[in-house]
């Protein structure tokens, strides 16, 4: 082997930096965007959330370094004082005109929401209101459900014995309010040699009929049963009640009342107001106590009806703002070579992101409006007329990548007439039509819906009645697609659906 020089030529493509930036803050939702800000914000002196920007003009630094920060080659069309309000896509040297027009444009966007259209109602953030503080802000810190036993226990006057039994107890209770790992593991976190199970069950009955009611049951059955136990005792039909979950739990599931009136020799009237007897229990009693808090979705765009057509603006006011920091810029002239530099590297990335988030929300105003295009027939007449989409249509009418279109439909919201969608509902495969077309998988489960709906409850419709009402209607679906687009509603079997009517 001797050595030797060989010429090889490839291409081979490579993010940049400030690519891979934009390509991360696309796919981005709205809180996962406005976390992200605030940390590059912390990092990078040049960057102020929420504040007013400096104008590219302010920046008066000596000795022509001005052009030099004012004007990098790469970013001579994003200045310097670009300051960014999602929604509004408009920088702080824009001409009077442009934002009184956008200015305009936004009321009568805001005319539209709050009009009959959208039943007068005012959504986002409170943009605009002098109380920005929501109802989220003014409720009580939740109580867990062992901060709530735990207050109860103490009110017990228990033994020293029994108030160890009892804390061990509610320390195995999980979420819903269950001991699930049984009445041994509780006896063997007491480390007492002498502590038997007899002692730990006579607690845990003390336990269940603090409140809620059932909490520390071992099973379905002892929950439903504990809750009954605390009823008084002249409730109609409590004794029929406690039999049917004592013997036939699993009839009473699949609602076979005949079945249970025959073995427990009852009236079936009786057997059916017992059973309504116990669907007011609580099969969960932990669950309603330390529940995650609800998380409201904030639409990313909406659309609006205005002069017959359907128009989308991205939502303005729930975004902060981003600019560039007056104070330190001003410093980049009168800063040392070194500190200058750095303030100068700073000043390039903050002018990048904020150029990374101006085409972020072009993309997404892009995208919105395409999604709007192609199923308006949805807007106007609802589901049932939804058209097959798929990425690739979307992708080539915007002149973008599929990979794009994925990222920007991930995590963002659509608010419309008829709710707020994910950008991914807009999207589903097609079932081959009569005439040659295509029914959206939407579609047909929406008519699947609206067929079970009007259905009789003493005859509901089988999958296969479903799929020959479907074929006769010109969709070509088969029997296993419609259990499946059923299953997906959660809308139960014929047989299920008949026992419950």
């Amino acid at each position: 082997m001797k050595p030797g020089l060989q010429l090889r030529l490839n291409q081979q493509l490579t993010l940049t930096p400030q690519l891979q930036q934009a390509i991360r803050l696309l796919q981005l939702s709205r809180l996962e965007l406005e976390t992200e800000l605030r940390e590059l914000a912390e990092s990078n002196p040049l960057l102020e959330l929420d504040g007013e920007g400096v104008d590219e003009s302010e920046l008066e630094v000596a000795d022509g370094t001005a052009a030099e920060v004012a004007t990098p080659d790469a970013d001579a069309d994003a200045g310097a004082g670009d300051s960014i309000e999602f929604g509004e896509m408009r920088s702080d040297g824009a001409g009077q005109d442009d934002r009184a027009a956008d200015e305009r444009s936004n009321d009568r966007g805001s005319e539209a929401w709050d009009g009959e259209e959208f039943g007068a109602t005012s959504y986002g953030n409170g943009a605009g209101h002098d109380d920005d503080d929501g109802f989220e802000a003014q409720d009580a810190a939740p109580v867990s459900l062992h901060e709530h036993l735990l207050h109860q226990v103490n009110l017990l006057n228990l033994s020293a014995r029994d108030l160890a039994i009892a804390l061990a107890l509610i320390d195995a209770v999980d979420e819903d309010g269950y001991l699930r790992e049984g009445l041994a593991s509780v006896q063997a976190a007491l480390r007492e040699p002498n502590m038997g199970l007899d002692e730990i069950e006579a607690v845990r009955h003390r336990l269940q009929q603090l409140d809620p009611a059932g909490v520390a049951s071992l099973d379905l059955r002892d929950c439903l049963t504990a809750q009954l136990r605390g009823m008084a005792a002249d409730t109609e039909h409590l004794h029929l009640a406690q039999a049917m979950i004592a013997e036939h739990l699993e009839a009473l599931a699949k609602r076979d009342f005949a079945r249970i009136a025959r073995s427990l020799q009852a009236p079936p009237e009786a057997v059916a107001e017992a059973a309504a007897l116990i669907r007011t229990l609580d099969p969960r009693p932990g669950a309603a106590l330390g529940a995650a808090p609800v998380e409201y979705v904030a639409p990313d765009a909406y659309v609006l009806r205005e002069h017959g057509r359907w128009q989308v603006r991205l939502a303005a006011g729930n975004q902060p703002k981003l600019g560039l920091n007056r104070h330190y810029c001003g410093l980049i002239a009168r800063a040392r070579r070194e500190d200058a530099a750095y303030l100068k590297g700073q000043l390039q990335e903050a002018r990048w992101l904020i150029k990374s988030l101006q085409a972020r929300a072009d993309t997404l105003l892009r995208v919105a409006e395409a999604i709007v295009r192609q199923q308006s027939a949805f807007l106007d007449f609802g589901p049932e007329a939804m058209r097959p989409l798929v990425l690739r249509e979307i992708a080539e009418e915007v002149g973008m990548h599929e990979s794009t279109i994925s990222r920007v439909t991930t995590r963002k919201y659509l608010r419309t007439p008829r709710g707020t969608f994910e950008f991914k509902y807009f999207f589903s495969s097609g079932v081959s039509t009569d005439d040659g077309g295509a029914a959206s998988a939407t579609a047909v489960q929406a008519l699947i819906r609206k067929l079970v709906d009007a259905e009789s409850p003493r005859r509901p419709l089988s999958d296969q009645a479903l799929t020959t009402e479907l074929n006769q209607r010109g969709i070509q679906v088969a029997r296993r697609t419609v259990a499946k687009y059923r299953e997906a509603l959660r809308i139960p079997s014929s047989s299920e659906r008949q026992r419950a009517g």
